[in-house]
C-alpha cells in the first residue's frame, strides 16, 4: 500500500512539473504539501538552469535560426534540468494557448524569444502576458498584424485574440472583431541587424503612429479612440475571459476537457471548479499565480488522479527524468528534441493557431507505438542512474516475490495506479522466473528493467 502523502506529492509533481524521484518526493513530504506549492509558485527561489554547458557542447542551440527540426532543443534541455518545474510547465501551457509556429515564422530564434517571455511572465498578470504576446514579433508575423494598416485592416490577429486567446466564441460580435483589429493597426515589426552578412534578420516590435487608425471605435460597448492597450484592458474585465482562461488551466492541470472549438456549446467538466478559479482570477486582478495557488490546494485538484492523458512533451520529459542520464548536453540532444514531434507535438511548431488537440486525441496507433518503444528503450537500460536508483531501492527491501517486484516497481515509478487485470498479468510474467534474491552475477537487475519496460507499455502509464 503506497504512502498517501507520497501519492499526493507525486500527483502534485506530475501536474506542476514532470515528476520526481522517490528520494525527492520523500524530501518534499517532510517539507509539506502547501510549502511545496509555494516553492513551485516562486521559481526565483531556485537556481536557474545554466545554459553555458549547453552552448559549449552544442553551440548550434544558442541561435538555431532556420535549422531543421531541432530548434527547441534548448527548451528540452531546460525542462530536463530545471529545479523550478512549474516555470517550464507554465511556458508549455501558454505555448498551447498562444500557439505560434516556426512553420510560418521560419525562424526558431523568434519563437524561442516568445517562449522565454512566457517562462518569465507566465505566473504573473494575465493582462501583462496578453500585452507582451500582442507585441511579440513572432506573433505579429504569425497572425499578420504586420499587414494590419489604417488604410487596409487585417482581422487575423484581432479575431484570434478574441476567439482563442481570451474570451472564446460567442462572447463577441463580428463588429467587435473589426473594431479590435482597427485598434491594433500600426503594431508591427522592424528588423534588427543580422548577426552575419548573410544572416537572417531578427525583429523588434515597433508602433507606427502614422499607420494607426485614430478614428472612433466601439468595442464591447466601449467607445473612443481605442488602441491595443485599451482593447486588452477591456478584454481582461470580461467575465467570459475569466471563464475561458480558467477552463484552459483546468484542462491542462486537472482533467481533460473537450477540445476548445466545442466550449461554446459544451459545459465544463466541473463547472464549480472553473467558477471557483474564475472568481480568484477576477478578485486577484488577473494574477495567474493566485489562481494556481487556489487550484493546487483545492480538493478537486487533489482528487483528480490520473484524469489526464500526458501530452508528448510531458511523457517524454517525465520518462527521461525518471530514467536519468540525459541531463548533460551529450550528442543526440537534437534527436531527443524531435521525439515529441514524432508523437504528435512538434514543440514551437503547432499545427495551427488553435494549438494541439489534447486528451484522447494525443493517441493513435502510430503515436502509441512510438511512445512505447521510446520509453521501453529508456527504462530497459539498467545502467541509467534513475533505473539504478529504483534497483537500489528494491534491493534494500531484500528478496522479492513476484507480487512484491510488481508492486515495488509501480510504487517507485509513481506511485502508479493500474487495474487488477494488468497487475495480474505483470505478476504472472514475473512468476515465470520466481523470486528475486539479488545474487551476485545474477539477472535480477535485468528483471527489474524488463518489468519497468512492461509497465511503461501499459495504457495506464499514459495518464497523469
Amino acid at each position: 500500500m503506497a504512502d498517501p502523502q507520497i501519492e499526493l506529492m507525486a500527483h502534485l509533481m506530475r501536474r506542476a512539473g514532470f515528476g520526481e524521484s522517490r528520494e525527492e518526493l520523500e524530501a518534499r513530504v517532510t517539507v509539506g504539501y502547501e510549502a511545496s506549492v509555494e516553492e513551485l509558485l516562486n521559481p526565483e527561489s531556485q537556481e536557474p538552469v545554466d545554459l553555458h554547458d549547453l552552448f559549449r557542447y552544442q553551440p548550434w542551440t544558442w541561435k538555431p535560426g532556420t535549422i531543421q527540426g531541432m530548434g527547441h532543443a534548448s527548451w528540452l534541455y531546460r525542462m530536463l534540468n530545471t529545479r523550478a518545474p512549474l516555470e517550464e510547465k507554465m511556458a508549455l501551457f501558454w505555448h498551447g494557448v498562444f500557439a505560434t509556429g516556426v512553420s510560418k515564422v521560419d525562424h526558431w530564434d523568434e519563437i524561442i524569444d516568445l517562449v522565454d517571455m512566457l517562462r518569465d511572465k507566465g505566473m504573473g498578470s494575465y493582462r501583462e502576458i496578453l500585452l507582451e504576446v500582442a507585441k511579440n514579433p513572432a506573433m505579429l508575423y504569425w497572425l499578420d498584424n504586420n499587414e494590419n494598416h489604417a488604410h487596409a485592416v487585417n482581422e487575423n490577429w484581432g479575431r484570434e485574440l478574441l476567439e482563442l486567446f481570451s474570451m472564446g466564441v460567442g462572447a463577441y460580435t463580428e463588429d467587435d472583431v473589426r473594431e479590435c483589429s482597427r485598434a491594433f493597426t500600426g503594431w508591427t515589426i522592424t528588423p534588427k541587424l543580422p548577426r552575419f552578412p548573410m544572416g537572417r534578420f531578427d525583429w523588434f516590435f515597433e508602433f507606427r503612429d502614422e499607420d494607426h487608425d485614430h478614428g472612433e471605435k466601439t468595442f464591447l460597448g466601449h467607445t473612443g479612440d481605442l488602441d491595443g492597450d485599451d482593447i486588452i484592458d477591456i478584454i481582461v474585465q470580461q467575465p467570459a475571459t475569466a471563464q475561458f482562461i480558467c477552463r484552459h488551466l483546468y484542462n491542462f492541470f486537472v482533467a481533460d476537457e473537450p477540445q476548445v472549438p466545442a466550449w461554446s456549446v459544451t459545459p465544463p467538466r466541473d463547472p464549480q471548479a472553473v467558477n471557483a478559479l474564475a472568481k480568484v482570477f477576477v478578485e486577484s486582478e488577473f494574477d495567474i499565480r493566485s489562481v494556481l495557488r487556489a487550484m493546487f490546494n483545492s480538493d478537486f485538484f487533489k482528487e483528480a488522479r490520473f484524469a489526464r492523458l500526458k501530452s508528448p512533451a510531458e511523457v517524454v520529459i517525465s520518462t527521461l527524468r525518471l530514467a536519468g542520464g540525459s541531463g548533460f548536453p551529450a550528442p543526440g540532444l537534437g534527436n531527443l528534441a524531435r521525439q515529441t514531434g514524432y508523437m504528435g507535438q512538434d514543440l514551437m511548431n503547432p499545427p495551427s493557431v488553435e494549438g494541439w488537440h489534447t486528451g484522447s486525441e494525443w493517441i493513435n496507433s502510430g503515436s502509441l507505438m512510438k511512445r512505447t518503444n521510446f520509453f521501453a528503450d529508456l527504462v530497459g537500460d539498467v545502467e541509467r542512474p534513475g533505473v539504478q536508483a529504483i534497483i537500489g531501492n528494491l534491493k534494500a527491501r531484500g528478496g522479492l516475490s513476484p507480487e512484491q517486484l510488481v508492486d515495488g516497481c509501480l510504487d517507485l515509478m509513481g506511485p502508479l495506479e493500474i487495474n487488477d487485470e494488468s497487475r495480474a498479468e505483470l505478476v504472472s510474467h514475473a512468476a515465470e522466473d520466481g523470486h528475486i534474491e539479488w545474487r551476485a552475477n545474477g539477472n535480477s537487475d535485468q528483471r527489474v528493467g524488463e518489468m519497468l519496460q512492461l509497465i511503461v507499455s501499459l495504457r495506464d502509464y499514459q495518464f497523469t
